[in-house]
């Protein structure tokens, strides 16, 4: 893959959004709110929406099929990542926190979707159409895990504010 230094550091500032407002936070424990899962995942999928939109519109069937099955991994992925983590209610709303099976899971996430861009280099993808869809990719994927956690939430009856509090007393 030949990426120029401006997608580089693209990737670089995504990887760390990521890894703090998602999986560092996950692996402390964080309040949840309805905000917190809907606004990351829906920047995500918006941007990633937005930045493969040219490089979709000459893609191929086998690029598509790839893209097809990147979501549809990484998607699951989500779940898996999802019903690993612990939930608990505190300070009107739910607290979230993942365990080491989480953490497991979210290398396997990184990896999984490095995996797809070396088997898209392989079979002749496209490098546009697999470096312009990561924020998609990743957005499902985050988006469908919080979908799945919400779903867990309602269905322990556990409460979700509409603003996540600003204090967290991760010691309780």
């Amino acid at each position: 893959m030949n990426l120029g230094p401006l997608t580089i550091v693209l990737y670089v500032a995504i990887a760390a959004l990521v890894l703090y407002r998602v999986v560092y936070r996950q692996w402390r424990g964080t309040l949840l709110s309805r905000k917190r899962l809907l606004t990351l995942p829906f920047i995500l999928i918006a941007i990633g929406v937005f930045s493969a939109a040219t490089a979709l519109q000459s893609a191929t069937a086998t690029e598509y099929a790839l893209l097809a099955g990147d979501i549809v991994v990484l998607a699951l992925l989500g779940v898996l990542r999802s019903s690993t983590s612990v939930l608990s209610a505190r300070e009107g709303t739910t607290f979230v926190k993942g365990t080491p099976l989480t953490l497991v899971l979210w290398f396997a996430t990184i990896g999984v979707r490095v995996g797809f861009s070396f088997i898209g280099a392989a079979l002749g993808v496209s490098n546009t159409v697999t470096s312009s869809t990561i924020m998609l990719t990743i957005g499902v994927s985050i988006g469908v895990q919080n979908a799945f956690t919400y779903y867990r939430i309602q269905k322990r009856g556990l409460p979700l504010s509409e603003q996540t509090p600003t204090s967290i007393n991760a010691g309780r």
